[in-house]
């Protein structure tokens, strides 16, 4: 049997192993339980990719590793900055590829996480515009930097309905075909309201109402639910968006 053969056999065993992990109601029901109960604690804000807070979870920063590494992007465009940690960790991976840019969008970068990226070792792939993604003129230049070239999107700033549906119309175009469109934070609609009592967002008006209307105006795109199988523990259930035409 030769390697090829070996690693088609054990990567199919783990599809299936995948699938049937997705298909465990009492499985998904845990890493559900576990999401909701550790946000309490705000889980998410305790790690930090070379010295940057990342605010994800390791669960989601490995499946954009496995994405990058598949589609050895050009260009990876993430709206939404806050300390860097995330742009910088995509930024990392790029640089290990040898090849790429991030290009980070925000309304407000905070001097002092300006200063951090900036003076950061990986601030050479990184640049950085500042303005609401859904600002035309912001689009405009998000646009020029993305001609040509095969790209990586992902959505993590505003998390309401209406901004993410915009963000989507806007940028989802640039994605190239058997690239990803990921939007953050879709698991929002499947939280207790109670846990965004300061937020514009809750059930019914977030991520993942955008992306399902988003994909009732748009077949270019299908979820990739074998991946959110996969990590099980995710802020984006249905936010996998695979390009397919």
């Amino acid at each position: 049997m030769t390697d090829n053969t070996i690693n088609k056999a054990f990567e199919a065993e783990c599809q299936a192993e995948i699938a049937r992990q997705g298909d465990d109601q009492k499985l998904t029901g845990l890493a559900r339980d576990f999401f909701n109960e550790s946000a309490k604690h705000k889980y998410s804000y305790h790690f930090s990719w070379m010295g940057r807070p990342i605010i994800q979870l390791p669960q989601d920063m490995m499946a954009m590793q496995e994405i990058i590494w598949q589609v050895k992007p050009d260009l990876v465009i993430e709206c939404g900055i806050a300390h860097g940690g995330s742009i910088i960790y995509y930024a990392s991976l790029l640089e290990l590829q040898g090849h790429g840019e991030v290009l980070g969008i925000d309304l407000d970068i905070r001097p002092h996480n300006r200063e951090a990226i900036e003076s950061h070792p990986m601030s050479k792939r990184i640049k950085m515009i500042e303005g609401s993604s859904i600002d035309p003129a912001i689009a405009v230049q998000v646009r020029a930097a993305a001609e040509g070239k095969k790209v990586i999107l992902v959505l993590d700033s505003n998390h309401t309905h209406d901004h993410v549906l915009e963000e989507l119309r806007l940028y989802a175009p640039l994605v190239s075909v058997d690239s990803y469109c990921v939007v953050m934070d879709t698991v929002v609609e499947d939280m207790p309201a109670d846990f965004f009592p300061d937020r514009p967002w809750g059930p019914g008006d977030n991520p993942k109402t955008a992306v399902w209307k988003y994909l009732e105006e748009n077949k270019d795109f299908e979820i990739d639910r074998q991946l959110q199988n996969k990590l099980l523990i995710t802020v984006a259930p249905d936010g996998y968006l695979r390009r397919v035409r």
